[in-house]
């Protein structure tokens, strides 16, 4: 029998995407979210960065661009959630309309811009997301949070909006993401060269070693999935080098896979749903065998069933996001997952998780389990 959202779907898709994310928003700060399902099995459980994830499924960046609702999101079900991405001073991001959804495929495109009310309204939420004045008054629920920073369009220097984020923040976060590979901010990607990636890092470890104290937050690199093996090779011996401690895979993709409806597809912007599927899932493959399995990687993209999620495991996945499923599935599609998830992992006779990391891929599992901390 379809749930309460597939039936109210067709009329929620009648509202601008825009719109019906801000009124979503709104709905869950007002303690209007639907009531959701946590699975608990240790089978699901890990710990990787010396952090406890209760599952592997994490709400990605995107979603909660200003940290309003960290609290219900968990809520949902997920095991981890990444705010932002957060840029230091607000900004509008580019002009709309810029988010747009093909249900038949269940893809979205987007050209946000990092639109979004910029550092110190994110660090005011998160202060009192923390210290647990939540709707409700309820404490923090378990889980572990991100925080993913992404540069002002005008800045010129990266490392100063990078730097002042991680200042500014880093002491709050479970882990930070430096996110270098959005479409929709000019030069952005060009951070993924090897020289200027190899700069960058190195400054941003250097501000977290003087900013966060004696136990600075992990922090991960975003990265694209539209780069050839000899770029991936480049960027995997610099992600090595620079002890990054863990790389998230993959952003959305300027690539048009053949399918999508001729007006959707022409639409500029980042492409991200179930058609960024595979592309992801390769790209998690062929870093993990690049690093060996020393770096933990967060696999995003297309994922919106537990065997979606098992693939990118078996790909080297340690961790897993979602977005564009909750859009298309509705807020049940955590516990969903994790639940078939959990159905795969046993039937292949996995005692945990961690067990199941780049099983598809065929390198030496002892490298992989250090770096997981598993």
């Amino acid at each position: 029998m379809p749930d309460f959202y597939q039936l109210t779907r067709p009329l929620l898709f009648r509202i601008d995407p825009e719109r019906a994310h801000s009124m979503t928003i709104k709905a869950m700060k007002a303690g209007l979210s639907p009531p959701g399902k946590t699975l608990k099995d240790p089978i699901l459980e890990q710990t990787i960065w010396g952090l406890r994830f209760p599952n592997p499924l994490g709400m990605a960046a995107g979603f909660d661009k200003n940290a309003e609702v960290i609290g219900p999101t968990f809520g949902l079900g997920f095991g981890f959630v990444e705010a932002g991405t957060v840029t230091p001073k607000p900004q509008h991001g580019n002009p709309k309309p810029r988010l747009f959804r093909d249900p038949v495929n269940e893809a979205v495109i987007n050209r946000m811009g990092f639109s979004g009310h910029g550092m110190n309204a994110f660090k005011a939420n998160l202060e009192k997301f923390l210290a647990g004045k939540t709707s409700g008054g309820s404490s923090r629920p378990p889980g572990v949070i991100g925080i993913n920073i992404g540069m002002n369009k005008s800045q010129k220097d990266p490392a100063k909006d990078y730097g002042v984020l991680i200042r500014m923040l880093g002491p709050m976060a479970d882990y930070l993401t430096i996110n270098i590979s959005s479409p929709n901010t000019p030069g952005l990607r060009d951070l993924q060269a090897k020289e200027p990636l190899t700069e960058l890092l190195g400054a941003m470890m250097e501000e977290r070693k003087k900013s966060c104290g004696n136990h600075p937050p992990p922090l991960l690199v975003k990265l694209a999935p539209d780069m050839e093996e000899e770029q991936r090779g480049e960027i995997a011996a610099t992600l090595l080098n620079a002890k990054v401690d863990g790389i998230i895979l993959t952003n959305t993709t300027l690539a048009r896979p053949e399918g999508l409806p001729a007006r959707f597809a022409s639409q500029p912007g980042g492409l991200s749903g179930k058609p960024l599927k595979d592309m992801s899932t390769q790209a998690i493959k062929s870093f993990y065998r690049l690093t060996k399995g020393k770096i933990p990687i967060i696999g995003v993209g297309g994922i919106s069933s537990g065997r979606d999620a098992y693939d990118k495991i078996k790909a080297g996945a340690s961790l897993l996001q979602l977005y564009s499923a909750l859009v298309f599935k509705g807020p049940t599609v955590a516990h969903s997952i994790n639940e078939e998830l959990l159905m795969l992992l046993k039937a292949d006779g996995h005692g945990n998780i961690a067990d199941a990391i780049g099983t598809g891929v065929g390198l030496n599992k002892k490298s992989s389990k250090a770096a997981n901390g598993s």
